[in-house]
């Protein structure tokens, strides 16, 4: 009998757990998760764009606490400090995920031919947004793939998950999607967002993704490889 596989989530703020743990129920359920929060990770620094060498330290301490506890892969939900987290991958050798990294993937894979991939990003952090577009713009020019991006920022929307007023979440998420439509895909940013889900894919008319159910998707296939 197969030991299951533990998978450390390391989050930067409570809103990504719900979601996260929830496409792992959908998608792996055998799957054991060790959370870990430390709201160090993003906020005061991320806003100001900081990557410090504390910060990196911080990054690979949580990572090698991982290890420690027996993870065998590592998925991190704060998409601030790409950099960072690739340090904390190298730090010890486990498989280690990108919040955005699986989603961009799957997105990218939609490519044909010459013509430009048009593709729409719905983000609530914005000191994630450099990063996000960054890594994004990089993983096409690896690829040989032209992109268009286009973004809609809702930090409103953020707000109200906060303050517990979900269903104005979904709907200021929805309603931007929307305005995303004529896009080849659609990018949800922020692992919270998955919970509007439901409401996005039933009112838009081109593939949908989000972070969640794509890292989830992932990690399966990376843990598979690594047998």
């Amino acid at each position: 009998m197969s030991v299951a596989p533990r998978i450390a989530l390391i989050h930067a703020t409570p809103l990504a757990m719900e979601p996260i743990q929830a496409a792992f129920q959908r998608q792996w359920p055998q799957v054991r998760t060790l959370n870990l929060l430390d709201d160090s990770l993003s906020h005061d620094r991320a806003q100001a764009g900081r990557l410090t060498d504390e910060l990196v330290r911080r990054f690979e301490e949580l990572a090698r606490y991982a290890q420690h506890a027996g993870a065998s892969g590592i998925l991190f939900t704060c998409s601030a400090f790409g950099p960072a987290i690739e340090a904390a991958g190298r730090a010890t050798g486990l498989p280690t995920l990108k919040p955005n990294e699986a989603m961009f993937e799957q997105a990218l894979a939609l490519a044909r031919g010459s013509r430009p991939l048009h593709l729409g990003l719905v983000a609530t952090f914005q000191a994630s947004l450099p990063s996000m577009t960054e890594e994004l713009q990089d993983m096409a020019r690896r690829r040989g793939i032209a992109i268009d991006l286009r973004t809609v920022f809702v930090p409103e929307a953020m707000d109200d998950l906060a303050q517990g007023r979900p269903a104005d979440h979904h709907r200021k998420i929805a309603q931007a999607a929307r305005a995303l439509a004529h896009c080849d895909a659609v990018m949800l940013a922020q692992f919270s967002m998955a919970a509007a889900l439901p409401i996005v894919q039933a009112e838009l008319p081109c593939p949908l993704f989000s972070s969640p159910d794509c890292a989830v998707r992932a990690l399966m296939q990376r843990m598979s490889n690594a047998r």
